[in-house]
């Protein structure tokens, strides 16, 4: 995607993760005229629903919206990507990684905010539309593509159509349980795959091993305190040649590839599609993924080969796509009719 000079009319997008959003104002001719980031406002200790946090949440919306548009002319609409349950009229269901959304009607409060159409996606069904539209699985007709972060979101194309499900909650591919004795995750249940295969997943890999007495030059990144180990200090460590850091990480790499067998032998899809926040760290995994891939799926060496391969557009696909979203004006099945 290149910047550029507005053009026609413009869509503003905003991907809104568990720790920042990232918006940007796109033309119809695919140019990206304008892009900013904000913190995600929701203080651990601001209690999940209490008022001021969900009017915070949405007046960072609203603010990095009209920062956005400032100056560009024919800016027609705003399409907002949310981690979790979002229902047709754009209201925020249920939403695990990111306190104080529940039940938050997105679209409507951002319509009375910016005086824009607005249009409200789960984030990871945009970024799907995006690597589908421009990006890595640009052509498939069968696709999974798959958002690493705080959690693990989905995507699915299926027979040329992005795949919604009959409340449009489809794609919330984290929370399938793939331990039912493993850790509490945040949605209330035990053992989601998200624990073990996302960016919080590593983490607590990490810890644990840490605690276990392992980890040493790890523990060392993280101020020499095994509570303090996070992700990026393992992939670090890792590209350094720690070959323990390396084990961890193979580790994420097997409970990564448990959940896209699971799922490639429901979806059947023709190419797996791995992005998101944790997108960095995979060339140190990818090998390991692809390996344990092809143990753990039924007939593999009988089947077409199913090709995982990172996405293409980075931490601008759920922006993106939420645009294409908004162009559209609609959250309905099948591929956007006009072309970037």
């Amino acid at each position: 995607m290149k910047a550029g000079g507005p053009a026609g009319a413009v869509t503003l997008g905003i991907d809104v993760g568990g720790t920042k959003m990232l918006g940007l104002a796109l033309s119809d001719e695919g140019e990206i005229l304008a892009q900013s980031r904000r913190a995600s406002p929701h203080p651990a200790a601001t209690a999940a629903g209490h008022p001021a946090a969900v009017h915070a949440l949405v007046a960072t919306m609203g603010e990095l919206a009209e920062e956005l548009a400032a100056g560009l002319q024919g800016v027609r609409a705003l399409g907002v990507g949310m981690p979790g349950l979002v229902d047709d009229s754009g209201r925020l269901r249920f939403a695990p990684n990111l306190p104080a959304g529940d039940d938050l009607d997105v679209a409507g409060r951002l319509r009375g905010r910016v005086g824009l159409p607005v249009v409200v996606d789960n984030d990871a069904t945009c970024a799907a539309l995006a690597e589908w539209t421009l990006g890595a699985a640009a052509g498939a007709t069968d696709a999974l593509v798959v958002t690493l972060g705080t959690g693990i979101g989905g995507g699915i194309v299926a027979d040329g159509q992005v795949l919604r499900g009959a409340q449009g909650f489809a794609g919330e591919i984290g929370h399938m349980v793939v331990d039912p004795s493993g850790p509490l995750c945040t949605c209330g249940k035990r053992g989601c795959w998200e624990r073990f295969a996302s960016g919080s997943g590593l983490a607590r890999l990490a810890r644990e091993a840490a605690h276990a007495g392992r980890l040493g030059s790890v523990v060392h990144l993280a101020g020499d305190d095994p509570d303090a180990v996070r992700g990026e200090h393992v992939s670090a460590a890792a590209a350094a040649g720690d070959t323990e850091a390396q084990s961890v990480l193979d580790e994420l790499g097997w409970w990564i590839a448990l959940g896209l067998s699971n799922l490639a032998q429901v979806l059947d899809p023709g190419i797996v599609v791995v992005g998101g926040g944790l997108v960095e760290t995979l060339t140190l995994v990818l090998p390991t993924i692809v390996r344990s891939f092809a143990e753990m799926l039924e007939g593999a060496d009988r089947r077409p080969h199913i090709p995982i391969v990172p996405a293409a557009l980075g931490e601008q696909a759920g922006a993106i796509g939420a645009a294409v979203v908004a162009r559209e004006d609609r959250r309905g099945p099948g591929a956007p009719t006009s072309g970037l």
